[in-house]
């Protein structure tokens, strides 16, 4: 089933920030913002064992406890494993994201995209998660950011493994739809390509904001919405960038990245819009967009998504940041 016709709404909850991402949060402002993402009408929640190497599942799974089941939709990720055993976590080597994990559990992380390893890592993430099935699986960061020159290596096992598992179980009815879920749009396109498998759509983070689309608006988005399948999109704000965060990529922004959003919280402020406003209606006016998954580590957080989604943005907000070469020529504008 394509992915846009599973999702229950433009807006979701990335659990990403309940895995102790950048910070360590409390257990109990953790439940809140899912209870706040609950009570909001926010119906689909986006998670990974990567998060905290199992914690934001653990605690998503003790937020959304006693809620019927078939009220909201979960995607969750494949590709690690997480043991019991503990590791350092100073040593793990994350590629690109480096230190964002290193306030969750020190439990073992194993990269593994094998058959066996898909399994089980469903498996886990249910008795993680306290449910016994799962709408969505992503195959989690096949891409250059994490793997290096070995990427398309760590690609093709997963080809052979976790694609044709997660295909298998998509047709079984075990799960509703699978795809990618990466930070990087060439994985996207290369499994696009092949003959098969099918995947019913992706999670793409960071790689269409308004930050960064243009590689994404050109190499995979009309394929996507060509075939009607729907792309989460992950990381509406670029790490907090586009918002006044100092971090762009989970890494400090550079000075360029900081200098286009100045340039265009000067024009959003000449309209009195805010960034976040601007950020989540840009990513959805594209049509090969099901939902934003923003995260949120506070319960405020999810009213000023909401408030952003509805926010009334002029036409002229649009054209001028176009004029100003601040989206790409070719981007979908909000028709609002």
């Amino acid at each position: 089933m394509a992915l846009k016709d599973i999702l229950p709404g433009k807006l979701g909850f990335g659990a990403a920030p309940l895995g102790n991402m950048f910070r360590a949060i409390p257990e109990e402002e953790a439940l809140a913002t899912v209870e706040a993402a609950w009570n909001d009408g926010i119906r689909y929640f986006d998670n990974a064992p990567f998060y905290g190497a199992g914690l934001a599942e653990l605690r998503m799974g003790e937020a959304l406890a006693g809620r019927p089941r078939s009220d909201y939709v979960i995607s969750t990720k494949v590709g690690r494993v997480i043991l019991d055993e503990v590791e350092d976590v100073t040593a793990r080597d994350l590629g690109e994201k480096g230190d964002v994990f290193r306030h969750g559990r020190p439990n073992r992380i194993v990269n593994d995209y094998s058959a066996d390893a898909t399994l089980r890592s469903i498996e886990d993430s249910l008795k993680r998660l306290k449910t016994d099935h799962i709408e969505i699986a992503f195959v989690h960061d096949v891409a250059q950011d994490f793997y290096g020159d070995d990427w398309l290596a760590v690609f093709e096992s997963a080809r052979k493994g976790a694609f044709r598992t997660l295909d298998r179980l998509r047709d079984e009815g075990v799960i509703k739809a699978w795809g990618l879920g990466v930070n990087r749009v060439e994985p996207i396109e290369l499994l696009l390509d092949l003959e098969g498998p099918r995947p019913d759509g992706f999670l793409l983070a960071g790689r269409y904001t308004l930050l960064d689309h243009g590689r994404a608006l050109q190499r995979v988005m009309p394929k996507v919405a060509e075939r009607g399948l729907g792309i989460v999109v992950g990381g509406p704000y670029s790490s907090g960038a586009l918002v006044g965060g100092p971090n762009f990529e989970y890494a400090p922004a550079t000075p360029a990245i900081l200098d286009k959003v100045a340039r265009i919280k000067a024009i959003a402020d000449r309209y009195g819009i805010s960034m976040k406003a601007a950020g989540l209606q840009f990513a959805l006016a594209n049509p090969a967009v099901a939902a934003v998954i923003p995260g949120a580590s506070r319960p405020d957080r999810i009213a000023e998504d909401r408030a952003a989604l509805e926010e009334s943005v002029p036409a002229e907000f649009w054209q001028e940041l176009r004029t100003a070469g601040l989206v790409h020529p070719e981007a979908p504008l909000p028709a609002k």
